[in-house]
């Protein structure tokens, strides 16, 4: 069994690796990577043939070369991800889809356009960039979300109070 790992490469001490804000996760075969979001995104790279999988929690749209930690950024965390799975993948090819998630307007108050709709214009940007097609999202609305992506599936599960969950 191979266990979920964080991006430093420490093994994970359970199946469930939970991804903090602005961290990135990648796993092979088992287990399951999680995050919660507001208006952050979920970013989860699959390639369904390796059983392989990354998640990050993008917080902003633009590193302005600070890029640290990497998965905090849209432009930094799709090339963490795909350098990260990559080193998994060993010498098979990649073959990656995407699924964005969260990107809420938390806050009524906020002026401009809001920041989950820039880190998701942002992503879509970087992932066509990558050509990694969008499979499948969840985004917008006022509410935050848990995600949870299956590594053996490539099933993603979204929860938000008041709401059944359901599958992406």
């Amino acid at each position: 069994m191979s266990l979920p790992k964080t991006f430093s490469g420490t093994p994970a001490p359970a199946a469930t690796t939970t991804v903090p804000i602005g961290g990135l996760a990648t796993a092979r075969r088992s287990g399951s990577l999680r995050t919660f979001l507001g208006s952050c995104v979920g970013l989860a790279l699959y390639d369904r043939r390796l059983q392989l999988a990354g998640l990050a929690h993008v917080v902003l749209p633009d590193s302005s070369g600070n890029g640290s930690p990497p998965g905090k950024y849209a432009d930094t965390a799709v090339v963490a991800l795909v350098g990260e799975l990559s080193a998994l993948a060993g010498s098979q090819t990649l073959r990656l889809t995407a699924r964005l998630v969260g990107g809420a307007t938390m806050f009524a108050f906020q002026s401009g356009p809001p920041v989950g709709e820039l880190n998701v214009e942002a992503l879509e940007k970087f992932l066509k960039q990558a050509d990694i097609p969008i499979v499948a999202r969840d985004c917008g609305g006022g509410h935050g979300r848990r995600m949870t992506l299956d590594i053996a599936s490539g099933q993603i599960t979204i929860e938000s109070v008041g709401n059944a969950p359901k599958q992406l």
